[in-house]
């Protein structure tokens, strides 16, 4: 249970140590060092001032500042990944009829996609009904990746749901990703639902999303599929965002997607409404799915056709296989990456 806000006395930074609430009184002696460490300590500080720690923060707005190659590269990355993608598509589907919609494109146009979004950073998305419905082993390509969100409060149901036995056999979780709010008046607070409490001490301030994987994929010999450690796990929210730039997910998580996957058939589902502060925007190299997206304008053929158009596609082990319809890599993205260890015998 926490502790209700209006019963904490908010108080200047300077008052930190000489505050009776401080756990080291100014009437103790401390050593120097100590006092470095109260000085820091920013879950006190949030509870005796209301400022949440992540304000703190300095570089948010450029987080590669200190490190140039990293930059270079995710310049060069967001630039082969423009200059090859495809039209924004939309398709505007109702929540009851997206389970149906998506056999259709599987079973009539035979679309498959490697990259799989599925949610937004929204309180009332039906997660758990549309993921065991979902024909996601038809739908994802193979090697292929699912981020699937979730509040801080469902990533636990969230997680069992992808420990049981039949997603396990067929998804394999790999990494949480987390996206954290830069104050309460960001859209994408979480907690505007009926079970929050707004005068808990507790701020639950952050997103999860975990990030699946269906087939073999391996990072030190698979870098015409992946690239590793461009992006954190760990994403925050730009303090300059604009009202225009607001989506029903955040720029910089898709990017995380896009700079791991080298793939270019990528899908957004955002099953439920979500609301006029987090419209559904269309993005270039996305088909986004949702009743609220704001341009209906998918056609499976001319997809698929401008998609073969600007992609490099390779067949593995032979053309009984898939294809893998992948963004052209260059020398210069190739040197810059974060390599991996290799295998002995093996090339990266």
């Amino acid at each position: 249970m926490g502790v209700p806000a209006a019963d904490i006395p908010h108080l200047q930074p300077s008052q930190y140590k000489s505050s009776q609430f401080s756990p080291l009184n100014k009437t103790h002696q401390m050593p120097p060092k100590m006092e470095k460490l109260v000085d820091l300590d920013y879950a006190n500080n949030y509870v005796h001032s209301g400022t949440l720690p992540v304000t703190y923060i300095s570089n948010v707005e450029n987080a590669t500042q200190g490190y140039p190659r990293l930059q270079k590269l995710k310049d060069l990355k967001k630039d082969q990944i423009s200059k090859h993608a495809i039209t924004p598509c939309g398709a505007r589907v109702r929540s009851q009829d997206i389970v149906s919609t998506l056999h259709t494109w599987i079973h009539e146009y035979n679309l498959q996609f490697d990259v799989v979004m599925i949610g937004a950073l929204v309180d009332n998305q039906f997660i758990r009904p549309i993921l065991e419905q979902l024909p996601l082993h038809r739908l994802c390509a193979k090697p292929g990746f699912l981020f699937v969100w979730a509040t801080s409060r469902k990533i636990q149901e969230l997680s069992k749901i992808l420990a049981g036995e039949q997603w396990n056999k067929k998804f394999r979780r790999s990494e949480e990703l987390v996206f954290v709010t830069i104050d309460k008046s960001s859209p994408y607070y979480p907690g505007n639902d009926s079970y929050s409490n707004p005068d808990c001490m507790f701020e639950n301030q952050q997103w999860h999303c975990w990030m699946c994987i269906t087939g073999t994929v391996r990072r030190s010999t698979d870098n015409h599929l992946i690239h590793c450690n461009v992006d954190t796990d760990l994403q925050l929210e730009p303090r300059k965002t604009t009202i225009a730039e607001y989506n029903a997910v955040p720029d910089t998580m898709y990017r995380v997607a896009e700079n791991f996957s080298n793939a270019n058939r990528r899908l957004h589902i955002i099953p439920s409404r979500t609301g006029y502060n987090t419209p559904v925007r269309l993005r270039r190299g996305w088909v986004i799915m949702s009743p609220d997206v704001m341009v209906n304008n998918f056609n499976p053929l001319q997809y698929e056709q401008e998609l073969y158009s600007k992609s490099t596609v390779k067949f593995k082990n032979g053309s009984h296989s898939g294809p893998q319809v992948l963004v052209p890599q260059t020398k210069e993205i190739e040197d810059l990456r974060p390599k991996s260890p290799v295998p002995n015998g093996a090339s990266n």
